[in-house]
């Protein structure tokens, strides 16, 4: 039997009044602010890391995709589908260093057309840079840990920092927090499928880039393959991918039992940027118990990788961890019902919505499974509003119960989509003063559109 003990009641601060505030700095978190606030919205962005980026910084290869897959269909014209804020950061990332750009693949296209490979340090940094820029609020280090609730609209958040508990207003709300805490503690609807695994990736030094491919090439294994800038040399690999069924037993084993995936990107010499570890939790990932006990074998399965690549790849004698995430990442913990929810029909079949605010053409399931003809599907805007709340949208993966259109729409670029589209339309309802579902799909176009949207 759980016993309880009851808090005293007490005044908490309020801290801050806005029109828009996002919760969580993640991948669409950081667009949905940028969004909000360059529509005219006072704008709080709520972030309990110490930066910006979430997924795109911690559990990710690469940034999938802002083109559809053309490369895999000689008839699909080549199209860019996500431009606007997002493309701005890839353009400020490739000033500092921190990208090589949109590089077309080489091989394994018929997964994705292009590697939009980033260094996970400089998009921290440039992303932070942005927000500042913009006039966005940060609240880091600070975590929502409640929701102030007024009949179907929420108020306020309650957040927690160093600084103790305190209150922030705002007429309209993002949920950017990935696991969906927001809209759950504003009582919207949702479940837990538990249909991923959860991830840690590492940055691994003292390697050799070229022997790695020379590895994979020699076991039969060889995906993907690409090349661009790195090191400040154009023409050099920059992203790897290897599929084990020709590797040696005792590699591909191990690399089995610890869930490590072959696959890499790089932007400089010596030094693969993501390595990722695999784990399947019994349980949601927002059961603490067992989110524990992953960051603890997570970080085992780590060690483990090494010796793997010390032992069986030349060139990885001497690796090292160079950097590793600060928790586990997820591909999915609650699934946000929202008013419309995406099928993988609607994925595969290109379908197109009478009210989308943005196009999107990567299938993470390819080649298995892609999008008809090398094409792109819409988002509608009624996916992204929370059932029963009226000024709150959910984001990124959040959505879509559906788990195969969930493989399309959970990826980074997809949220990135998503997080310009729901900070827009948050920015409005606040200037209008009114809710989710009354605002104009008209209005809401063409704002998308002056950002720079893609929805032709």
């Amino acid at each position: 039997m759980t016993e309880f003990y009851t808090e005293p009641a007490k005044q908490v601060p309020i801290v801050g009044s806005y029109d828009v505030v996002v919760a969580g700095g993640g991948t669409g978190g950081v667009f949905a602010a940028l969004a909000a606030a360059r529509t005219g919205a006072k704008t709080a962005l709520i972030e309990w890391k110490g930066y910006t980026g979430g997924t795109a910084v911690e559990g990710g290869t690469a940034l999938h995709s802002f083109f559809n897959l053309y490369k895999a269909f000689p008839d699909a014209p080549k199209k860019q589908l996500i431009k606007g804020i997002p493309q701005e950061l890839i353009e400020r990332l490739y000033a500092a260093g921190g990208t090589a750009g949109h590089c077309e693949m080489d091989q394994y296209y018929d997964y994705d057309s292009v590697c939009t490979t980033i260094d996970t340090e400089i998009y921290k940094r440039v992303s932070l840079d942005m927000l500042v820029d913009s006039g966005v609020t940060l609240y880091l280090n600070t975590m929502v840990v409640d929701a102030i609730r007024d009949g179907d609209r929420l108020t306020g958040v309650i957040v927690q920092s160093r600084s103790g508990r305190e209150v922030v207003h705002s007429r309209a709300f993002v949920d950017a927090t990935g696991y969906g805490d927001l809209s759950a503690y504003a009582g919207a609807r949702f479940t837990e499928p538990n249909d991923y695994p959860v991830v840690n990736s590492m940055g691994v030094g003292g390697v050799s880039v070229e022997k790695f491919r020379d590895f994979l090439i020699a076991n039969g294994g060889l995906g993907q393959l690409a090349h661009g800038r790195r090191s400040g040399k154009e023409g050099q690999i920059i992203r790897l991918g290897g599929y084990g069924e020709q590797f040696p037993e005792a590699f591909r084993t191990t690399a089995k039992e610890i869930g490590l995936s072959c696959v890499t990107t790089t932007l400089w010499d010596d030094y693969f940027m993501f390595l990722k570890l695999n784990l399947m939790l019994p349980v949601s990932p927002t059961d603490r118990d067992a989110v524990t006990n992953a960051e603890i074998e997570l970080r085992r399965r780590m060690s483990k990788g090494i010796e793997l690549l010390r032992e069986h790849v030349p060139g990885c004698e001497n690796a090292f961890i160079a950097r590793t995430s600060p928790q586990i990442t997820i591909r999915r913990a609650r699934c946000i019902a929202c008013d419309y929810d995406i099928t993988i029909d609607d994925v595969l079949d290109a379908h197109r919505f009478d009210d989308e605010v943005m196009l999107y053409g990567f299938m993470d399931l390819a080649p298995r499974l892609q999008v008809k003809d090398g094409g792109w599907y819409g988002v509608p805007y009624r996916a992204l509003c929370v059932s029963g709340v009226d000024n709150l949208y959910a984001t990124g993966m959040m959505l879509t119960s559906d788990h195969d259109a969930h493989m399309s729409t959970r990826n980074t670029v997809s949220c990135m989509g998503h997080g310009q589209a729901a900070g827009t339309a948050a920015a409005l309802i606040a200037e209008c003063k009114t809710d989710s579902r009354s605002l104009r799909y008209d209005d809401l176009r063409q704002a998308l559109l002056r950002g720079g949207v893609v929805l032709e």
